[in-house]
C-alpha cells in the first residue's frame, strides 16, 4: 500500500514538475488534456487519486509516455553499480541500453581467449586505460590508450588485456552484446 502511495506522489510530482517547466498554468494543461482545472488541481495536489485513463491523457498532453511518469525514482536507476564476472576477466558497467545498441564500460583482466567468435554486425570500443590485444582472423592488433577499434563482427575475433588490466569504453548492437557480455550480463 506504502509503495502505490509512494508511486502516485511521485507522479503527481512529475506532473506538476513537467507543467510548471512548460510554463503552463492549471488552466492550459487542463484544456491540453480534456480534464477540468479543478481535477487537474486535485490531481496534483493529493486529493483526488489519478484514474488511468486521466494519467495517459495527462501524458500524451505534456508529451511523455506513462512509462516514463511511473518509472522508478530508485538510486539504481542513477548509480551504476560494476558486474564482476570473474570467470570470464571482465567487469561491466552498463552506461546505457536501448533497443538498437548498448554502451559499457568494461574492466578486462583476462587475456585473449583462443576461441574467436562471430556475429552480425560491428563492434566499436575506445581504450581507456591499459592495452588491449585485439585478435581479428589471423590478425593481432594491440590498441593502447586514447586508440580506438571499429570492425566487422563476421570477423572471427576475440579481445584480452595485455600486461595488466585495461579499460575500455564500447559500443555493442545487440549481438555484440550477447557475444561479449554474455548471457549473465547485469539488466538495466
Amino acid at each position: 500500500m506504502k509503495q502505490d502511495k509512494d508511486l502516485e506522489a511521485l507522479v503527481r510530482q512529475r506532473i506538476r514538475g513537467l507543467r510548471v517547466a512548460r510554463g503552463w498554468s492549471l488552466d492550459e494543461l487542463a484544456t491540453r488534456c480534456l480534464l477540468s482545472p479543478s481535477t487537474l488541481s486535485r490531481i496534483e495536489t493529493g486529493h483526488r487519486r489519478i484514474a488511468l485513463d486521466q494519467m495517459a491523457a495527462i501524458a500524451r498532453a505534456l508529451g511523455v509516455t506513462l512509462d516514463q511518469l511511473v518509472e522508478s525514482d530508485a538510486d539504481d536507476d542513477v548509480v551504476i553499480r560494476p558486474y564482476c564476472n570473474e570467470e570470464r576477466g571482465i567487469t561491466t558497467w552498463l552506461l546505457s541500453r536501448d533497443s538498437n545498441q548498448t554502451v559499457a564500460k568494461l574492466r578486462v583482466t583476462r587475456e585473449v581467449p583462443e576461441d574467436l567468435r562471430v556475429h552480425p554486425g560491428r563492434d566499436w570500443f575506445t581504450v581507456l586505460s591499459g592495452t588491449i590485444v585485439l585478435r581479428l582472423g589471423e590478425r593481432t592488433i594491440m590498441v593502447g590508450v586514447n586508440e580506438a577499434a571499429e570492425f566487422s563482427t563476421m570477423v572471427p575475433h576475440a579481445f584480452g588485456a595485455h600486461g595488466g588490466p585495461a579499460e575500455i569504453l564500447c559500443i555493442l548492437d545487440h549481438e555484440g552484446e550477447r557475444s561479449h557480455l554474455g548471457p549473465a550480463s547485469p539488466l538495466p
